[in-house]
């Protein structure tokens, strides 16, 4: 009956199945890339020699951290999106909640982000994976050079992607801001790192940029201190009028997620003392802000190691604690695509104190290990090698001359590139995946039986049989002249169908059966069909008849037919047949449309679409 699908179910094991294929797909090709970049690596070493003179370079500390910490977060992320529930369950289960209580601006954004991924569950997902992944390994792999200035670059792009439509700006536009909650978002954290990992290599041999990072957490403590210490936030009050404050509403909730049940019970825990003693427990975050923001601020000032080692692990401490029992570890829990903001902000100050006690790059005695590929000359070919033409000679040795590493960071760099491809096709494909409305619809009936004849009037006042038809695949369906609800919507997506089908329409014709027994006149056909636009649709026909007519057709189709009380429009079950041009029924689809979204209107008439069209090549 009519609304009978509550949507799309995350769950859905269409859904699931899909991407999980498309997840092992882009994996082999993942693979295989990465054997073919080793491939030609080794023989073109092989053919050209790739022993190098250089001094190794010796990766400051600080850096190497921020660099490897970082690359095994964006690894986590990766993962984390490879949940098989985040195809079907992400728009409306992280985007969309993330920007509520923001500004209208924001949730258009969000919203048009959301679109996006509905529109193409399954490549979007996979493709968050391996971007993920990619940017990832590149960082882990890339040491310095242009690698590692790419590599970082891919950081801070896709990380303000995901900050603007995942995060919706960390919710720094929205009511109740705190550090506490996850703000500033920790993938904005993340467009931090890649865009200190862009600094010249010698600003990270000397304690300024130890400094500079450690007065940027300074202030922002500072900040955030204020923030939670404001008064008429809320959070202040563990309790409101016999209601959860802040503070304790964001605890209890976390406390409610699927969870190891000893951190349920130390979350739930918390969240009655909060309760208890709310004014309490917002002091300690105040002061522990404060102490740390000033701490961080003196030592970057002082260039005071030993007040910035001692302001780390105080705000480590305080940290890890946020992160256990206010955020439930942050990706707990439906479906969680990060470790929220602690542990990022957690790296970044441990490396401003890194740099602080930065030490110069030791320069050793040059030996004949391959540094970067543009560090220095290629030692000569082997004997007998060809000639390299003048304009092929040069990146052929670089190539050849780069350490394994390096080549890796190559090969990762195709790792996002499997993954981006799709997500641009799919950015700029304004037709949905079907997908979607195989997930909604359930799984297709494959049918092989004679479809049941019968003659009724056209909107034109024909007399047309399903016989006079052979020839040309049918889509039947069965309408409501006057409903408002799902006919409306299942008229428009055959519209859309029959534009997606193209040349091959001719081949094809919409049909649709009157399903009201009051309403049968001409009339209300032709008014139906100028009402949704499809008098302009030239393979088009909304037949009617008498009572009895149209209730062998119903019978014979197994269309259940009931009158609401109250009201003009019946309760009819909604499904569309395909028959082929040999007035064989193929297929029985479900065709209710669900939440009626605009992706999954697009994604319902793709699938009708896809379904006559296979029927069109098996009958030519």
């Amino acid at each position: 009956m009519p609304g009978m699908n509550s949507g799309l179910n995350p769950a859905s094991p269409v859904l699931v199945a899909a991407f999980r294929s498309a997840l092992l797909h882009q994996a082999l090709i993942i693979a295989l890339i990465f054997f073919l970049v080793l491939i030609a690596w080794g023989a073109i070493r092989a053919a050209v020699g790739g022993q190098r003179a250089v001094p190794p370079w010796r990766e400051p500390r600080a850096r190497r951290v921020l660099r490897i910490g970082f690359g095994a977060l964006w690894l986590f992320d990766g993962i984390l999106q490879a949940q098989p529930q985040m195809a079907g369950g992400l728009p409306s289960q992280v985007l969309q909640p993330a920007a509520s209580g923001s500004p209208s601006w924001v949730v258009s954004l969000v919203n048009f982000g959301a679109n996006v991924w509905d529109y193409h569950p399954i490549a979007a997902a996979a493709s968050s994976v391996w971007i993920q992944v990619g940017i990832g390994l590149w960082l882990i792999f890339a040491v310095r050079g242009w690698s590692l200035r790419l590599a970082a670059l891919s950081s801070v792009a896709w990380g303000l992607v995901v900050w603007s439509f995942g995060e919706a700006f960390g919710a720094i536009f929205a009511p109740g801001l705190t550090v506490l909650f996850g703000a500033p978002g920790g993938v904005l954290l993340y467009v931090v790192a890649g865009a200190l990992l862009m600094a010249p290599e010698r600003s990270w041999e000397r304690a300024a940029i130890g400094r500079l990072i450690l007065g940027g957490s300074g202030v922002f403590f500072l900040g955030m201190a204020l923030l939670q210490a404001w008064p008429g936030r809320g959070f202040w009050q563990g309790a409101v009028d016999g209601q959860p404050g802040s503070l304790t509403a964001m605890v209890q909730s976390m406390a409610g997620t699927p969870q190891p049940h000893v951190l349920e019970v130390i979350v739930s825990r918390f969240g009655t003392f909060t309760e208890s003693h709310g004014f309490t427990v917002n002091l300690v975050a105040v002061i522990a802000l404060a102490a740390a923001g000033v701490a961080f601020c003196v030592s970057a000032a002082r260039s005071d190691a030993r007040l910035a080692r001692i302001a780390v692990i105080g705000a480590t401490v305080f940290c890890l604690a946020d992160w256990v029992l206010v955020e439930d570890l942050g990706f707990l829990g439906g479906l969680g695509t990060d470790p929220n903001n602690m542990i990022p902000l957690i790296l970044l100050f441990a490396v401003g104190y890194l740099g602080l006690a930065a030490e110069p790059a030791a320069e050793p005695a040059a030996v004949a290990v391959a540094d970067e590929p543009e560090a220095a000359a290629v030692a000569s070919a082997s004997p007998g090698t060809p000639p390299l033409p003048g304009w092929l000679s040069g990146p052929l040795r670089a190539f050849a001359g780069a350490p394994l590493r390096v080549i890796a960071g190559l090969a990762a760099l195709g790792v996002i590139i499997v993954g981006a491809a799709p997500m641009a096709f799919a950015t700029v494909n304004k037709t949905a995946d079907p997908i979607t409305a195989e997930a909604i619809a359930g799984t297709d009936g494959q049918l092989d039986t004679p479809a049941p004849n019968f003659a009724l009037t056209s909107q034109h006042g024909q007399q047309v049989s399903l016989a006079s038809l052979r020839g040309k695949v049918v889509l039947l369906t069965f309408l409501d002249p006057v409903c408002t609800t799902d006919c409306p919507v299942m008229a428009s997506e055959l519209r859309v169908a029959d534009v997606l089908l193209g040349s091959k329409a001719r081949d094809a014709e919409l049909v649709a059966v009157v399903a009201n027994p009051t309403y049968t006149s001409l009339a209300y056909t032709q008014a139906f069909d100028l009402q949704e636009g499809l008098n302009t649709v030239p393979n088009w026909l909304y037949l009617t008849g008498s009572v009895s007519q149209l209730a062998t057709v119903w019978h014979d189709f197994g269309i259940e037919v009931e009158d609401l009380p109250a009201g003009a429009m019946v309760a009819h079950n909604d499904i569309a047949f395909v028959i082929s041009s040999k007035g064989e029924m193929q297929q029985e689809i479900s065709d209710d449309p669900g939440p009626a979204t605009d992706a999954t209107q697009s994604s319902f008439s793709s699938m009708l679409a896809d379904s006559v069209l296979q029927s069109i090549g098996q009958n030519q």
